[in-house]
């Protein structure tokens, strides 16, 4: 198909995931092997951790930092084709080799507002791959309604006493520190939050791990805080804007989870197509099959069609456009059109993509998930509702 052979990028991201890809074949694919690893059955974290620095020494880790910190230098259009290549690769580890849940891009708007103290301690050692971080913010009533936290973070002496639990965090069985956004006003209206940095080792916070998620991860726990004691210097930005910084980069981290949805549905894809020309009924391939051949025909159309959207949104956010509405129409259409295809791909293999440890099988599993995590469907729909009738809105009032 022309996605094979048409590159939509530049000639460095190009050269980028080819030896990304030639990473992952020579060097990720035999450590898997070695030792057992797959989709279902997770890496423990001194794997983990020497995964973080085979890609931090090749160059890949830390590649959506700024330029200064050892970053690409990527725009959003070349950096959502590099991380759908590598979900396309099909490795167990491929949400590693960029550090997407212990590393660089756990740090966010941190780069830029982080102080040189925190710069040093925090920034730096997750930078070189030698520290995981995770970023807290969910609670059991605080989910899409981000505001809500119940988590306190209340002033003693020169520092702050931490109580809350914070729930379904990606990265928090692996990670050494942790970003935890938590309440600091004393007007529940006001609903005033703010940032902190809190490392693992301090007493009173503990990680509660070992459940799996449906699609068979385990990168995912809770974090309980029980009169977790943290020094002035470990308040990440300003009083009252903890929830601005969680959120600030909301729209461009949408997008970033489109590539990974359409990676493993490119896979979805290519599974079907080899079983519908391996599989034989009939006396015939099942490829041969007007049924069959329709279903392949739906999942290359919505694979296109969410591929052009993702890197559309792309492309306005690169040119700074306001497309926070567009952001969410890609997520929802990314995520919706990625399980469709999933879906149908378990429908061409039959018997075989309903059998626990097929890929396919573990792709509908995974992609059924993308239309829940980093904000539902619904929630996705609220948002660009929102921005279509804000405009209508302002003209109906003035």
């Amino acid at each position: 198909m022309q996605q094979d052979t048409f590159f939509e990028g530049t000639g460095a991201a190009a050269d980028f995931i080819r030896r990304v890809q030639a990473f992952i074949h020579d060097e990720l694919d035999p450590l898997a092997r070695e030792h057992r690893i797959s989709h279902d059955n997770g890496a423990p974290r001194p794997l983990l951790q020497q995964v973080w620095k085979l890609s931090h020494q090749r160059g890949f880790y830390g590649m959506t930092l700024p330029g200064a910190l050892g970053g690409a230098g990527f725009g959003l259009h070349d950096h959502a084709l590099i991380k759908e290549a590598i979900y396309a690769t099909g490795s167990p580890f491929a949400p590693h080799v960029l550090g997407e849940l212990s590393g660089p891009p756990r740090l966010g708007a941190l780069v830029r507002s982080a102080t040189p103290e925190q710069m040093e301690r925090l920034v730096l050692p997750v930078a070189r791959a030698e520290k995981a971080i995770c970023f807290a913010i969910t609670e059991p009533e605080a989910g899409s309604d981000a505001g809500a936290v119940q988590t306190r973070a209340k002033p003693d002496g020169d520092g702050f006493v931490l109580n809350g639990v914070k729930r379904f965090i990606s990265g928090a069985p692996f990670c050494d520190m942790a970003i935890v956004i938590a309440a600091t006003g004393d007007d529940p209206l006001r609903r005033e939050t703010t940032a902190f940095l809190v490392e693992r080792e301090r007493p009173g916070f503990r990680v509660e791990a070992g459940y799996r998620t449906m699609a068979g991860q385990s990168h995912t726990g809770n974090i309980h805080l029980e009169d977790c004691r943290i020094p002035a210097a470990n308040q990440l930005g300003e009083r009252g804007r903890g929830l601005a910084l969680a959120l600030g980069r909301i729209t461009v981290n949408r997008l970033l989870h489109c590539p990974a949805m359409l990676g493993l549905a490119r896979l979805a894809l290519q599974d079907a197509c080899a079983h519908a020309l391996r599989r034989r009924q009939f006396g015939q391939p099942i490829a041969g099959f007007q049924a069959v051949q329709h279903l392949l025909a739906d999942m290359a159309t919505d694979l296109a069609a969410a591929r052009a959207l993702m890197l559309g949104v792309a492309r306005r956010l690169e040119h700074d456009a306001d497309a926070r509405g567009e952001a969410s129409m890609a997520k929802l259409f990314c995520s919706e059109a990625a399980f469709r295809i999933a879906d149908r791909a378990v429908q061409v293999l039959g018997g075989e993509g309903i059998v626990q440890g097929s890929r396919v099988e573990f792709l509908f599993r995974m992609l059924r998930m993308y239309r829940v995590l980093t904000g539902t469907s619904e929630i996705q729909r609220n948002t660009i509702a929102r921005e279509l009738l804000a405009p209508r809105q302002e003209e109906t009032t003035t």
